[in-house]
């Protein structure tokens, strides 16, 4: 391998390609050509899925001339029990050129397995030990030595302290192990210093900041831990905190080799966004170093993960899935498991409207779901949160007394099977059950007036729900069951001419 020379791209807006999601940037951009210089995007890994899955993808290739594209990619592994296959680093290689991606860079932690995310998106970051950097210098070897391009690595989000070593001397040491530049994301160092207790400069003094060619700031939310530290959860949707900007205002002078600075902006209105753009490029015009910037290829193969990489990986999923106990930091555990468990929520209301408030609707629910055999093995045989929610409540169903609850995951079962076809499908349902979804959506419309927290639904709500399945007429109910980004919508039919041919019926 030869060294790479990599370009200053300047300021940088990201996009997860959802035409949804706010802001466009590419009519962002042509609105106002000067506001920022890049687009860094995330979409699968594979080229042929990004190209069928990702909306804006096709936007992104006819605009790269004019609007240079970073991959920064989810479900790539620098952390956990398996090294990536070879199919899939090609798979990104092949990727990587298709979109003259200068380079690539991903948090340094555990995204997938085999293929599936882990839940709710949510990944594990490697405790920050010894133990630690070994497993992360392996991943970061191998997946670096496959790539045209360099791999830059970020930074990862924590809640909670894992290991001894501070955030940014497990950066540090991990670069020089490597010899892989460094993503360094602002938030996530305040996530860091607060999951500590620690002031928000802690630990700049060492760090290689040479090594740093691009720089994320983005959103977030802070809460507080029982023992009054805070916890900063990463929300792109959200402005950026003053911690924020005032660490980003210490840090990016220091970061003498960069080559961009990123606003992490998805969900923003364009509006929002431009404002925030426009306060970073002040803030990035005085420092930046505009010269080419050399970087050396790896400079030795991955030496392999080490034999106890697996059980550990596995072991901190079930410490902050609820399986097992806490032996460090047991406050920022239950931190991060509350953020799991609303993560999740959110992921199963949108797929199983019915029978997620039925069956978990309250916080011990969910922790039961999440710590249960079920979700566990779902997940460590690489199936998706749908496979571990649909046995998980099909065991909770069997042993309850309740008719409501097997009525309500039958439902949602049958409705899914409706949605798989391409713009959905009309069917009927052997039980009217309009009211029951009537009173899901007035029920979501109560949690949010009175910011009830953590995906729980309030107990009164949660009896009337159940009342009003029990009480659904036994008659005929079409119904027209579609995807919609990702969310389950399900819209009555009137019955009225009988059943079409292509119809499906239910049963209970």
């Amino acid at each position: 391998m030869t060294t790479r020379v990599l370009p200053f791209l300047g300021l940088g807006l990201s996009s997860n390609l959802d035409p949804a999601v706010e802001p466009d940037p590419w009519a962002l951009h042509a609105a106002e050509p000067g506001l920022f210089d890049l687009v860094e995007y995330s979409a699968p890994l594979v080229l042929e899925e990004a190209e069928r899955d990702a909306g804006l993808f096709p936007t992104l290739l006819a605009a790269r001339d004019r609007l240079p594209a970073l991959f920064h990619p989810v479900h790539l592994n620098l952390a956990g029990p398996e090294l990536e296959p070879a199919e899939r680093l090609s798979a990104l290689a092949a990727h990587l050129r298709a979109v003259g991606s200068p380079w690539v860079g991903n948090d340094v932690a555990w995204w997938h397995v085999r293929g599936t995310a882990l839940p709710g998106y949510l990944y594990l970051p490697p405790p920050f030990s010894a133990a630690g950097l070994d497993v992360a210098a392996a991943h970061a070897l191998h997946v670096a030595t496959a790539l045209p391009v360099p791999l830059a690595l970020e930074n990862p989000v924590v809640v909670r302290r894992d290991g001894p070593l501070h955030v940014l001397d497990f950066m540090g040491q991990l670069h020089a192990r490597t010899g892989c530049p460094l993503v360094l994301d602002v938030g996530h160092l305040v996530a860091a210093q607060l999951a500590s207790g620690l002031a928000l400069e802690t630990g700049l003094d060492g760090f290689p900041f040479e090594a740093v060619i691009e720089v994320h700031v983005a959103g977030a939310v802070i809460t507080r831990t029982a023992d009054g530290r805070g916890v900063y959860m990463d929300d792109h949707g959200q402005p950026l905190r003053s911690e924020v900007l005032g660490l980003l205002a210490e840090v990016l002078p220091r970061c003498r080799s960069l080559r961009a600075l990123v606003f992490e902006g998805d969900g923003h209105p364009p509006g929002a966004a431009r404002r925030t753009l426009a306060t970073l490029r002040a803030m990035l015009e005085p420092v930046a170093a505009r010269a080419a910037l050399e970087v050396p290829p790896p400079g030795r193969p991955s030496p392999g993960l080490p034999a106890s990489a697996a059980a550990e990986a596995w072991r901190a999923f079930d410490v902050v899935h609820g399986r097992e106990p806490a032996t460090e930091d047991p406050e920022g555990v239950r931190a991060e498991l509350g953020l799991r468990l609303s993560v999740t929520a959110e992921a199963l209301d949108a797929r199983w409207p019915l029978s997620r408030p039925l069956l978990a609707p309250s916080r011990p629910a969910l922790e039961r779901f999440l710590a249960s055999d079920a979700f566990r093995s779902a997940f460590a045989a690489g199936q998706r949160l749908d496979a571990a929610w649909s046995a998980w409540a099909r065991g909770e169903a069997r042993g309850s007394q309740a008719p409501e609850l097997a009525m309500g995951l039958a439902f949602d079962t049958w409705a899914q099977g409706l949605a798989r076809t391409s713009g959905g499908r009309s069917g009927v349902f052997p039980a009217d059950l309009g009211e029951a979804l009537f009173a899901v959506r007035a029920l979501w419309r109560h949690l949010a007036a009175r910011a009830v927290g953590e995906g729980a639904l309030p107990e009164g709500g949660l009896e009337g729900l159940a009342q009003v399945v029990r009480r659904a007429p036994t008659r005929p109910w079409r119904v027209h069951a579609r995807w919609n980004h990702g969310r389950l919508e399900v819209g009555e039919r009137v019955l009225d001419p009988p059943v079409a041919p292509g119809e499906t019926s239910g049963s209970t």
